[in-house]
């Protein structure tokens, strides 16, 4: 499980860049923790949260939604959401490097609060 802190700023409008590995089959789980510029929490009450991935083929190309992501947050006003997907999920994920971001919303306010890449690596298995 990986786990995040980052500063979102509403009044920049950039999103935070996170890189995350999913290894395929396993359960996967990042949190988040979010701070305000003051490096208070940022308090996410009353939000809701989304997230997906695509696969990247080429720089500005994609080939539509892989899959979407679980997001719930453990400490709305202390600021932690958690992205998952269960093992199910990933092992039909294909290996290689995917593009993702997560969005916030409350009420008409929406957010882009983090995106970056993720690696899927595949499995080792052997027979017995």
């Amino acid at each position: 499980m990986a786990n995040n802190t980052i500063t979102f700023d509403p009044d920049s409008g950039a999103a935070y860049g996170v890189n995350l590995t999913i290894l395929s089959g396993a359960d996967f789980k990042s949190t988040f923790s979010v701070l305000k510029p003051d490096k208070s929490a940022y308090n996410f009450t009353g939000y809701s949260g989304s997230s997906q991935m695509t696969k990247s083929v080429a720089i500005g190309a994609t080939l539509g939604i892989s899959t979407t992501f679980n997001v719930g947050f453990t400490s709305a006003a202390g600021g932690e959401f958690q992205i998952s997907l269960g093992s199910t999920d990933t092992r039909n994920l294909k290996t290689g490097r995917h593009v993702y971001d997560i969005l916030v919303s409350s009420g008409s306010t929406i957010y882009r609060i983090v995106s970056g890449n993720i690696l899927v690596q595949g499995g080792i298995s052997s027979a017995p």
